[in-house]
Order: structure tokens, then C-alpha cells, then sequence
């Protein structure tokens, strides 16, 4: 085997000639940050939710290991499951909601701080929506949620 010297394929296209331009949200875009607060207001049974924050639209790349949040799901053996609601993609197709689509079964058992990309299903720990009017992301609780269990955190997403 032999020592090898490659480039990624948004480094190729950067210092190609000529230059091929990458896209925005992949290369050199702005990340930008939803911040969300929640306090549980009255008990909430399992398959319980809260919007956190909706993405702008078109192309934005949600960077999940860089998001994370402080989860005090106070019912035993928590889990926390991030997906969205149902969207426009950029095409005019119906995507349809999807509740564990970035982070199925997170351990919030023990109440803290989490990194969402801990429980990621996507590749790379990001996510790249392309949508008409934006995304709804939406956290679930399998279990139940009581009544002033707390999750305060932030989305940390590559736009522009």
C-alpha cells in the first residue's frame, strides 16, 4: 500500500481551472444559529412535541454535531427523537414530515447538556434541506414529557 495525497471534491472544484463553483451552502456559506427555549406547560403523553425553530428557505445545510441542547425530560429512560414537519422542496414535491429524520433515539435520561449530532442518522452529521418556504424542526418525545421539563438549545445551520 502507498502513501496517498487526495482532495476533497469541493477543494478540487475551488482550485480547478477553471473554477468550478461550488454551492454556497457547501463551501464558504454563512452558518447561522436558531436559538429555542421550551418549558413544558401541562404533562404531555407519549409522541409529544415542540417546534423548535423554523430554517429559512432554500438550501441550508443543518450542521447537527455543532447543535446541541440542555434536556431535563424528567420521565425515565427519556429518549428525544429531531425530524421536521412536512415541506415544499425547492421542485414543488410534498416531503413528508419525518420525526426522527436527523436524530433518532438521543439518551436524555440524565438531564444535560447533548450534542445532536450524538444521535444523528445523517450522513457526516449534517443535513441539507432544499425547500420553498422553509422547515419546520420539531423535537419528540417517545416517552412522556412532565410538566416543566426544560430543552433550551440552538440549530446550527450553513445558509447563504
Amino acid at each position: 500500500m502507498a502513501v496517498t495525497t487526495q482532495k476533497s471534491t469541493e477543494y478540487t472544484n475551488a482550485t480547478s481551472s477553471p473554477v468550478v463553483q461550488n454551492a454556497v451552502h457547501d463551501y464558504h456559506g454563512r452558518v447561522r444559529i436558531a436559538y429555542f427555549t421550551h418549558d413544558q406547560d401541562g404533562a404531555g403523553d407519549a409522541g409529544s412535541s415542540v417546534a423548535l425553530c423554523s430554517l429559512p428557505a432554500g438550501k441550508v445545510r443543518v450542521l447537527l454535531s455543532s447543535s446541541n441542547a440542555y434536556v431535563n425530560w424528567t420521565t425515565g429512560s427519556a429518549t428525544l427523537d429531531l425530524g421536521w414537519d412536512a415541506y415544499t422542496n425547492t421542485d414543488g414535491n410534498a416531503v413528508a414530515a419525518d420525526i426522527d429524520g436527523l436524530v433518532d433515539g438521543l439518551d436524555v435520561d440524565t438531564a444535560g447538556y447533548q450534542n445532536f449530532g450524538a444521535g444523528t442518522t445523517a450522513t457526516g452529521g449534517t443535513y441539507l434541506f432544499e425547500s420553498q418556504g422553509g422547515v419546520i424542526i420539531r423535537a419528540t418525545s417517545p416517552g412522556a414529557i412532565v410538566s416543566g421539563d426544560d430543552l433550551v438549545g440552538y440549530i446550527m445551520y450553513v445558509v447563504d
